[in-house]
């Protein structure tokens, strides 16, 4: 590794260079590594009410600067202040739901069996190594290592380089919190560092939250060396209107999910399939929604390259057929803005059909009735969010639990985390889950413990 390379991040709304951070060498790497695996020695046998203890104070950090922190986001991500500062507290809640939830989560499960005693037990795994993305620098972040520190794990942390500030705010979070530098530890390496990572002793699982592409790189080094991996990837979600929806409403929510934290998260709405009786009226109230959403004028989009690539999509989905109903041209203003951007008469082959779109640019879809619908929601390699909306609440529940292919299903609302809740994909979006019980015992030895009388 270059000793003289360098993590450059910039400002989104101006394109400015904001820091370089020289990155970690081998040898500061090694120290961290090993720093992590003693201090899982120790953290493994600590009591429930250490760790306990630990995610009590990390909330109160996170409440106590929560404004400094969404500054940052901002400066770095370039997401609305408003969108940071709930961001924050979120992470503060989901700490408060864990220390609260862990750790009846974690006790061991009895399971009756002719033994005198046999049970489920959760044993942490080792060192986490957590692959975060930037679209939501604090939440992706936390979420993973609030359960993993919980069970008995240490976190080793590698960010986004473009959110490197962020990281070592986080580090600094967890480091007071512990007082102690070995539980949670940001590493400051280039992307292409990462899979060697993987391999390394001293790391015993992954956590990804990123691209498909990195999705299947991460898989197959993990798998080569027989690790657990949890991985939270792409998504292009289905938001479905049936025609005895309250259109007023679906449109309203569909624009919300579209653009929030400006259309750069996994699960935002993406694909809007609706049935043609009502697809007219639906497209002029969700043009409207859209062009009249609170989060207007929108934050940029975190990167440069991102928005080039989103742009040269909408272009080649036109040159395909797709109507251009708002937006589509970039900006000339500085920084990395984009305009909210609705395409319909969008059809197979097109990059708004086929393809993530990562940013605000909406692919509106007719479907000639329900059943054509749930066939284009599901005609799609990615997996992770879904939503119906439709007034017959039974059908509604009915398309949501048995009929829609992906990992979280809601009907007349939009698909959004819940530390309550079970959250992950299937298909290209991933495997695993995050958050609610199900997130905290993924990073544990499930250890089967059976007891008989020593006389017999």
């Amino acid at each position: 590794m270059n000793s003289n390379a360098f993590l450059l991040t910039q400002n989104p709304q101006s394109g400015a260079e904001l820091h370089r951070y020289p990155v970690h060498s081998p040898q500061e790497i090694d120290v961290r590594l090993q720093k992590a695996r003693r201090g899982f020695i120790d953290w493994r046998r600590s009591p429930m009410a250490h760790r306990k203890e630990l995610l009590d104070q990390v909330e109160k950090i996170l409440l106590r600067e929560q404004e400094v922190f969404a500054r940052l986001i901002e400066l770095e991500m370039g997401k609305l202040f408003s969108e940071a500062m709930a961001e924050v507290e979120k992470c503060a809640k989901c700490a408060a739901y864990y220390r609260d939830y862990g750790p009846e989560f974690l006790a061991p499960l009895p399971i009756p069996t002719e033994a005198r005693l046999s049970y489920a037990a959760f044993e942490p795994l080792g060192t986490v190594l957590a692959i975060m993305p930037w679209n939501f620098p604090f939440w992706q972040a936390f979420r993973c290592a609030l359960p993993s520190l919980l069970a008995g794990n240490t976190v080793l942390l590698k960010h986004a380089s473009n959110v490197t500030g962020c990281a070592l705010a986080i580090e600094r979070i967890f480091q007071e919190a512990a007082n102690r530098s070995d539980l949670f530890q940001a590493l400051l390496v280039p992307g292409k560092s990462v899979l060697p990572l993987i391999a390394r002793s001293e790391i015993s699982a992954v956590s990804l939250t990123g691209s498909t592409e990195v999705g299947k790189e991460v898989a197959a080094a993990a798998g080569a060396v027989l690790k657990k991996c949890v991985l939270e990837l792409g998504g292009s979600d289905p938001y479905i209107v049936l025609k005895d929806a309250n259109l007023a409403q679906a449109a309203s929510i569909c624009a919300q999910s579209r653009l929030l934290n400006a259309g750069q998260s996994c699960i935002s709405a993406k694909r809007f399939i609706v049935e043609k009786s009502v697809h007219a009226e639906f497209q002029e109230l969700f043009l409207q929604a859209l062009q009249s959403a609170p989060a207007a004028p929108l934050a940029p989009l975190a990167r440069a390259d991102l928005r080039e690539t989103l742009h040269k999509q909408v272009v080649r989905s036109v040159e395909q057929g797709a109507r251009l109903l708002c937006g589509g041209k970039l900006p000339e203003s500085l920084g990395f803005h984009y305009p909210t951007t609705l395409l319909s008469t969008v059809g197979p082959g097109m990059p708004a059909y086929e393809e993530e779109l990562f940013g605000p640019v909406a692919a509106l879809i007719e479907a000639r009735d329900a059943e054509h619908a749930i066939e284009i929601a599901n005609n799609s390699c990615f997996g992770l969010g879904a939503a119906v909306f439709t007034n017959d609440l039974r059908l509604g529940e009915e398309i949501a639990q048995s009929r829609l292919e992906a990992g979280a299903c809601f009907v007349n609302t939009l698909v959004r985390s819940d530390p309550r809740l079970p959250f992950g994909g299937i298909k290209e979006s991933g495997y695993g889950r995050e958050l609610s019980s199900f997130g905290v015992r993924e990073f544990t030895n499930v250890k089967t413990v059976l007891i008989e009388n020593g006389n017999r």
